[in-house]
């Protein structure tokens, strides 16, 4: 089996390493309802990182090919008889655009940031943490903070490039991921976070705020790479 990925290929990598998944399934003749090498091992073989790995998984998911059971592992359902589709963007290349920008977006807001929007962003804390406490998810407060953060950098484009970066996230592969890796540790986690964050740009420390921006984000992406 080829494990290089084709430059020239248009489709997104995820579903390149899909079907690379698809071929080492077949050489190693795993039956239905057996289990996959584990994530670590997978991705070794294949020569690709485990959030490519990650992301082509859950594209087979999607499409039934395999079955993720969390803390037991990866499980072949059978063949699909369609190609490995499109799901949208890629997570983890959202991920780093929004590093990319929103670590600039917390530094500008840390020195534009007026009294309203403080006021909103933690009146948005302030409610996330009475939905942390009723035991529901925080995925509509975490854009409506990220993208009040946007906002009070006081660059318009900007905001709007937060705003669609957050609408991708509704996409089949974020959402199935999310269905796995989402949990009230992980919104509690990133709760800290947001505050931590907000405190900076309360101080007005560019630097910090920039830097706390950076450390969610990553942490963000860690907690969606966790072994199945």
């Amino acid at each position: 089996m080829s494990n290089s990925i084709s430059q020239t290929d248009a489709r997104r990598l995820y579903q390149q390493v899909a079907d690379q998944i698809r071929s080492l399934i077949q050489e190693k003749g795993i039956e239905i309802g057996g289990r996959l090498p584990p994530e670590r091992d997978l991705a070794q073989q294949l020569g690709v990182s485990r959030p490519s790995l990650r992301e082509a998984l859950i594209a087979l998911e999607i499409e039934g090919t395999v079955e993720i059971r969390m803390g037991s592992g990866i499980y072949y359902l059978g063949e699909s008889s369609q190609p490995t589709r499109q799901y949208g963007d890629s997570p983890s290349e959202l991920m780093e655009a929004r590093i990319a920008i929103e670590t600039a977006t917390a530094s500008m807001a840390a020195a534009r940031a007026d009294a309203a929007g403080i006021t909103r962003l933690r009146e948005i804390l302030r409610q996330m943490e009475l939905e942390l406490d009723a035991g529901r998810a925080l995925l509509e407060l975490d854009r409506r903070f990220h993208i009040e953060i946007a906002v009070q950098s006081g660059n318009p484009v900007l905001a709007r490039l937060v705003g669609e970066i957050f609408e991708s996230r509704f996409n089949p592969l974020s959402i199935q991921l999310r269905e796995h890796f989402d949990n009230d540790q992980s919104w509690r986690a990133a709760f800290v976070e947001h505050g931590l964050i907000l405190e900076a740009i309360v101080t007005k420390d560019a630097l910090r705020a920039s830097s706390q921006m950076a450390a969610h984000l990553l942490a963000s992406g860690r907690r969606w790479e966790r072994e199945a």
